[in-house]
């Protein structure tokens, strides 16, 4: 039976970009028979991958759109059953503002892509990410100060290069200060302290320097 997948996230990154190796799951639009979920099953079998290697868990996050499938654009065909489809620059970006861990890759993965169409040639205006954004959730009201921040900075400095390698050292940071954090204080982490200990461990670290 025919199927459709729609990457999401980190593999449509993959899938179109350069700057970035590797993602620890495939988000995914799975729009198939229950065989291709069963397929799903087999290919983590066989790999030896985690359970979720691919799947729908994003839907439940801040940065899931209905609008993402009218969105999505052709990117292949596998043996005239699998159509997979992945998400443009603008509305990947998008969907990384709205998503702004400070944690994982998301603000570098915006400066990765606005840095990539800028070396092809083919510059993303703010005004193509403000329409996306309009298009997936309404308007910016929703979207995380941290990433208003970043989108400031990058689209007046222009200097994606420069951002995108601070982006990703600010990033490692994070993930480091939330790893020991969780080692002396286990079960404190939730979903929404997280930004406020990450921003008072730098201010400490910045204030002991």
């Amino acid at each position: 039976m025919p199927a459709e997948i729609i990457l999401i996230g980190g593999a449509s990154i993959l899938a179109n970009y350069g700057f970035r190796d590797v993602t620890y799951d495939i988000d995914a639009v799975i729009i198939a028979s229950t065989a291709m979920k069963e397929a799903i099953n087999r290919v983590s079998d066989k790999m030896g991958l985690p359970n979720g290697w691919l799947n729908m868990d994003f839907k439940r996050t801040m940065s899931y759109s209905e609008k993402l499938a009218e969105v999505s654009i052709y990117y292949k065909t596998f043996s005239n059953v699998l159509t997979v489809r992945t998400i443009t620059a603008e509305y990947l970006i998008a969907m990384k503002l709205m998503s702004g861990r400070q944690y994982k890759y998301d603000l570098s993965d915006v400066v990765g892509i606005l840095w990539e169409h800028e070396k092809l040639g083919k510059p993303i205006s703010y005004e193509e990410v403000d329409r996306a954004v309009t298009v997936l959730y309404g308007g910016w009201a929703d979207i995380p100060p941290v990433s208003k921040e970043l989108v400031q900075v990058a689209f007046e400095s222009g200097d994606y290069e420069k951002l995108f390698h601070s982006s990703r050292k600010s990033e490692q940071q994070s993930k480091e200060i939330l790893l020991d954090f969780d080692r002396d204080y286990p079960g404190i982490l939730k979903e929404d302290n997280i930004n406020t200990i990450i921003q008072k461990a730098k201010k400490k670290r910045s204030d002991e320097m």
